[in-house]
């Protein structure tokens, strides 16, 4: 199968990125100037108590939209981009970054905080930037696919530039799918593709920009690195054939950054029910 190599949304320079973040924070403050127009005169219950409106009371799951993105710490921002956007073909919607401040510190690390004063410990030797204090920064890239999109953030030293390859924390070493807490992306292959083929390429695409960390898992057992290389073809995926999952084909995969992958098609039996699956609940939902 021929991989996507799509470059040309990709951001010619760091220039291009602090005016995309000058537009974004630009509008920002056009929204909030023109909230305090339409505002102001309002007495001040209005703006303090507001009614609830139909969709505020309606239960939890009526109140969202689905999943908008799933996000993926790294280590190096553009290894990551490139593999996500020129070797699986996303397409960038935004980048953004140089995060600091208290606000956003609170935002994201409050919990970590608390347990770090809880443990007596030094928040750094737990692996918790300093964006209150600008000690450390966060940078965020949004990479859109047909149905989800996917956001890499990184978290680096203030003197370290954007999209480099030193990040604030050190990697995980261990990310076995048992883990508790352990998560993965699960991409979905189109349906007239070869599945086999499709790990195979992936796998050569990836080594030959030097991602040697994008490996996939093997059907047949393996016991080392020139194994699994050398097993055949038909063990790059397990096809199921029988119970719920009939016509479920799948194999989980390692990504640049050493996150957890996973590949999947889904056809026969197992596609009608989740066809079906979506159905229904796109047709409960209509009826709320």
């Amino acid at each position: 199968m021929e991989l996507r190599d799509i470059t040309a949304g990709r951001s010619a320079d760091s220039d291009a990125a602090v005016e995309r973040r000058t537009v974004l924070r630009g509008a920002g403050a056009v929204a909030i100037a023109g909230l305090a127009t339409a505002t102001a005169g309002l007495p001040t219950s209005a703006l303090s108590a507001p009614a609830l409106s139909s969709a505020n009371s309606r239960s939890l799951g009526l109140r969202l939209q689905g999943v908008q993105h799933f996000g993926l710490t790294v280590q190096h921002m553009e290894r990551a981009y490139a593999f996500y956007t020129e070797v699986l073909g996303g397409t960038e919607i935004m980048r953004d970054g140089d995060f600091q401040g208290e606000r956003i510190h609170n935002t994201l690390l409050t919990d970590q905080e608390i347990e770090a004063r809880d443990r007596n410990v030094n928040p750094r030797t737990m692996g918790i930037p300093d964006l209150r204090g600008g000690a450390q920064r966060l940078d965020v890239r949004f990479i859109q696919f047909d149905n989800v999109v996917i956001e890499l953030l990184q978290y680096r030293d203030a003197n370290q530039p954007m999209g480099g390859p030193v990040s604030f924390a050190e990697a995980l070493d261990h990310m076995s799918p048992a883990f508790p807490r352990m998560m993965h992306i699960c991409f979905h292959i189109r349906d007239d593709v070869d599945f086999n083929a499709f790990i195979r390429d992936l796998e050569a695409e990836s080594a030959r920009r030097g991602m040697d960390q994008v490996r996939a898992n093997r059907v047949v057992t393996v016991t080392s690195e020139a194994a699994r290389k050398a097993a055949p073809l038909d063990a790059n995926s397990n096809p199921i054939t029988e119970g719920k999952s009939n016509g479920w084909r799948l194999i989980y995969c390692k990504g640049p950054e050493g996150e957890q992958l996973e590949f999947v098609q889904a056809l026969g039996p197992v596609k009608k029910v989740f066809d079906d699956a979506l159905e229904a609940r796109r047709k409960m939902m209509a009826s709320r």
